[in-house]
């Protein structure tokens, strides 16, 4: 990771709840009152999704909150936002996502210098098993770790 890149937000729910097979990155279109708040770090990606409409990529559900000072033209903080992508990429992952049970999901939001970046990723949805698998792993390693903690004490 680069000294120019600064996180914004992470999508903690989608690393739960996808197996992520690919990863992209896209821009985003924002007004400027948006991206003082992106600066202020107050958006959520938690149930945002994304859909190719005509050959566009847009971003939904994705809740930029409105900027504190802004002015009475402040934007839906809602609404449906285009992403910045070339046009075969776009053709590719669409080529992708007819197939069965691939979803692109937004998996964070990052300061690129001074662009507004998107990280996307070709995700398949996790079964209720899997979520318990992958607990039991996580649950497993920090056991591990901590008993190679004390032994090394």
């Amino acid at each position: 990771m680069s000294d120019s890149i600064k996180i914004i937000a992470t999508n903690k729910k989608a690393y739960h709840d996808y197996f992520i097979e690919e990863k992209y990155e896209a821009g985003i279109e924002l007004f400027g009152t948006e991206v003082k708040s992106l600066r202020a770090g107050r958006v959520n990606l938690k149930d945002s999704w994304c859909s190719i409409v005509k050959g566009e990529l847009y971003v939904n559900g994705m809740h930029i909150s409105p900027y504190d000072h802004g002015n009475i033209w402040s934007k839906d903080p809602m609404r449906v936002r285009r992403l910045l992508m070339h046009k075969r990429e776009i053709n590719k992952i669409f080529g992708l996502l007819q197939q069965k049970g691939y979803s692109l999901i937004p998996l964070r939001i990052y300061f690129s210098h001074s662009y507004v970046k998107l990280e996307l990723g070709l995700c398949k949805g996790k079964k209720l098993y899997d979520k318990r698998a992958a607990a039991a792993e996580r649950s497993a390693k920090r056991d591990i770790d901590r008993a190679m903690k004390e032994q090394n004490r």
